[in-house]
């Protein structure tokens, strides 16, 4: 690698760097406290700047082509598909609903970092993930998170994300999560990509009648 060719690389690093840094201040992902220490301002402030330098070289490999399925113990067989179905208020339906009963866990669907942890008034308990590629993925009516998941948190297929519910607008529903993919070109449907998880313990069985309100939901009373 020539000088040019090393100047211009480390140009390319910092920038995509600071850009991290600032989503990082925008959405709250340092978490400080006034009650915090110099030493544990300096921690907190080290530990979010490691993942999100971590997280823009993610950006730089190749978007994940499958998905594991998010969803404990439910099978790609038990997904009614749908994509682009009428929704409240106008919208299209931009992701999958994936149901199972309240309490379900839930795991992260590829490698990647946490984005956000929170609330909003249509996926009421919300995770973000940041993965490969620049892809982010939504995890949302969560019922709860999992202990102490945080933003900035690095997850893999293994790691659990939280737990299925019917928070948001998804109050009057059977539970589910919604699953969606977001790459450059905006929401992408997440079924083509998704695949079984290769291992289901005994103990990872879902409710098939709730399972089965997904082939029953296509009047927009879901997200």
């Amino acid at each position: 690698m020539n000088r040019n060719t090393q100047i211009f690389s480390a140009f390319f690093l910092a920038a995509i760097f600071s850009i991290f840094v600032v989503a990082l201040i925008k959405n709250g992902g340092f978490n400080f406290s006034a009650s915090d220490s110099i030493i544990e301002t300096g921690e907190k402030a080290g530990a979010s700047l490691g993942s999100y330098s971590k997280m823009a070289m993610l950006s730089m490999k190749p978007a994940d082509e499958r998905l594991a399925m998010p969803v404990q113990g439910v099978r790609m067989r038990q997904i009614a598909d749908t994509w682009g179905a009428a929704r409240s208020e106008g919208r299209e339906h931009s992701g999958q609903d994936i149901f199972a009963k309240k309490g379900t866990p839930v795991y992260s669907a590829t490698e990647g970092y946490v984005l956000r942890v929170g609330e909003n008034r249509l996926g009421g308990k919300v995770v973000f993930v940041y993965g490969a590629g620049g892809r982010r993925y939504y995890y949302a009516h969560l019922d709860d998170f999992a202990p102490d998941l945080k933003p900035g948190d690095y997850v893999t297929t293994s790691s659990l994300i939280g737990y299925v519910g019917a928070t948001g607008n998804a109050k009057n529903t059977p539970p589910h999560l919604h699953f969606g993919v977001y790459g450059a070109d905006g929401a992408m449907n997440p079924l083509p990509l998704l695949t079984d998880r290769t291992t289901n313990s005994a103990n990872e069985k879902t409710d098939s009648q709730a399972v089965e309100k997904s082939r029953e939901i296509t009047n927009g009373k879901t997200l």
